[in-house]
């Protein structure tokens, strides 16, 4: 007497496939590895530079602001100046540095006949870089505050 079954199944299968996943988290731990590390290595060589006097660091480029107000009035560097007066102290900056800027700063009030006048003086004291200084336009949005405008 036998005690068994004459069917039987077949057992579990061996699984035929490559589990990737274990391969895919240590490849990305050597890539956050290699990112970290890539800017510490390009930067590891020490020099010995030699010393120059012609090595000096750059200077911040110099500016002067100059400011029209509403009633025509000229300022140079907030303090307030007659035209023939701008003429002499603008050409006493381009005799000590002539790649001085002009930053010019005009109320909108202002004629364009004065504006052009104070910017002829700048360019006949030999101060050709000039630059104007304006605002962002401002918006409001839907909540009542202001922003700059992109």
């Amino acid at each position: 007497m036998a005690f068994g079954r004459f069917e039987r199944s077949a057992g579990a299968q061996p699984m035929s496939e490559i589990n990737v996943t274990p391969l895919v988290d240590v490849m990305l731990v050597l890539v956050v590895i290699l990112i970290i590390t890539a800017p510490l290595l390009a930067s590891s060589i020490k020099l010995d530079l030699p010393r120059t006097d012609a090595a000096k660091a750059g200077e911040a480029p110099k500016f002067v602001a100059l400011v029209v107000d509403k009633s025509g009035q000229v300022f140079l560097d907030d303090k307030p100046l007659a035209i023939e007066a701008l003429a002499i102290a603008l050409a006493q900056t381009a005799k000590s540095n002539p790649d001085t800027e002009v930053q010019l700063r005009a109320d909108a009030a202002v004629p364009y006949g004065r504006i052009v006048e104070v910017m002829g003086t700048a360019q006949q004291a030999g101060l050709n870089r000039i630059g104007f200084v304006a605002d962002p336009v401002r918006q409001s949005s839907p909540d009542g505050s202001t922003r700059a405008k992109p």
